[in-house]
């Protein structure tokens, strides 16, 4: 226990939580900061939102249920997602959350088309398994060699070049998925142009490949829309999905594919998840999906009025002289272009008691 506890003073974590409320998180010492990470894109209605607080506390339903057992609330939230995602995705696949999303996605590709490759963003992040790692930044791979193999990077701005680089890539009929955020979260908030997604979908279309749109981070209401996909229009072959889920009350991810994809899935995969869906956590997603679906105008009417008071304020501290303001309704970056500086503000913010991401780019 000594060098435990020696550990624990010799390198302190970032920050002691004692509790959350609202937008605010409160440290060991009653300290309070505005909470504008709010976990990284989960509280998406606020912590302790008794849109789930309420259903947490009053659960009664099993501790567990055995994954080839049923539970009619699996079905409720299987509904809630499909008949609310972009057209064509009918079926889900339980997970525990956004990395196991992702690797489900990536394994349903490689099943459907036979094929090994996947195409990604240099500089992307889509979950912390192997597999999500070696769809993620290129760094990753100087202390894990061991990733897969047959997963190329193109790197942004995602501008007519580099949809050029990457049909040449996809020409080869080898790729079994290109896969992105439909608003690149860890990039700084990196925003497609208009025209950008709908001509990769069709790309992926032309040379067999299949679009992952990773929507761990951007879904449930963080982009004014319920998904950030359909900003673009674009519905992909399979989306996956975390964070915001629960509104953080519990681990909860999921998978969903079209009809075609999910049957080549479940002829030949591999989707056994021991807590995927645990029975209390589908409870918080399923009042979570029930509350953003019946007020989705109402939420999304304050989400657009609190986007544009951010980008008005945003703006007149005369940032965008030297820095160039990224908005989509509550997913906001500023990219300033140095990292070292970010690091500075980010340190001066967190000084104020705000508590803000600095992400790097590729």
């Amino acid at each position: 226990m000594a060098s435990v506890r020696r550990l624990v003073r010799e390198d302190p974590p970032e920050l002691r939580l004692r509790r959350s409320e609202g937008s605010h998180l409160y440290d060991a010492r009653g300290r309070k900061y505005v909470d504008f990470l709010m976990g990284w894109c989960v509280g998406n209605l606020g912590w302790g939102s008794a849109v789930v607080d309420r259903p947490a506390r009053s659960y009664r339903g099993p501790d567990y249920v055995y994954p080839h057992y049923d539970y009619p609330p699996w079905e409720e939230l299987a509904f809630l997602l499909a008949s609310n995602a972009p057209a064509g995705l009918e079926r889900c696949f339980r997970a525990t959350g956004g990395s196991e999303a992702v690797d489900l996605a990536l394994q349903a590709a490689m099943v459907h088309t036979r094929r090994a490759r996947f195409l990604s963003l240099e500089g992307a992040y889509h979950g912390n398994t192997l597999a999500c790692l070696s769809v993620g930044a290129s760094q990753y791979r100087e202390k894990r060699p061991n990733l897969l193999r047959g997963c190329a990077k193109v790197k942004p701005p995602l501008d007519a070049r580099l949809l050029g680089r990457i049909e040449r890539q996809l020409a080869k009929r080898d790729v079994a998925a290109f896969i992105m955020e439909p608003i690149v979260m860890n990039l700084g908030v990196l925003i497609p142009p208009e025209g950008f997604l709908p001509e990769l979908a069709r790309l992926c279309r032309r040379h067999g490949t299949l679009l992952i749109l990773d929507e761990v981070a951007t879904g449930f209401g963080r982009t004014g829309k319920l998904f950030a996909c359909e900003h673009s229009g674009v519905a992909p072959d399979l989306l996956t999905l975390g964070k915001a889920i629960t509104d953080g009350a519990g681990g909860l991810g999921a998978m969903l594919a079209t009809a075609k994809v999910a049957r080549s899935m479940q002829k030949d995969g591999a989707f056994y998840s021991t807590y995927g869906w645990h029975p209390r956590s589908t409870d918080m997603a399923i009042a979570a999906m029930r509350y953003l679906t019946r007020n989705r105008r109402r939420l999304f009417d304050q989400v657009a009025a609190t986007s544009e008071l951010f980008r008005m304020r945003l703006a007149a501290m005369g940032l965008e002289r030297d820095a160039e303001l990224r908005i989509r309704g509550l997913a906001i970056g500023i990219h300033f272009g140095d990292e070292k500086r970010v690091a500075r503000i980010a340190g001066k913010c967190r000084a104020e008691g705000l508590l803000v991401g600095p992400e790097g780019e590729p």
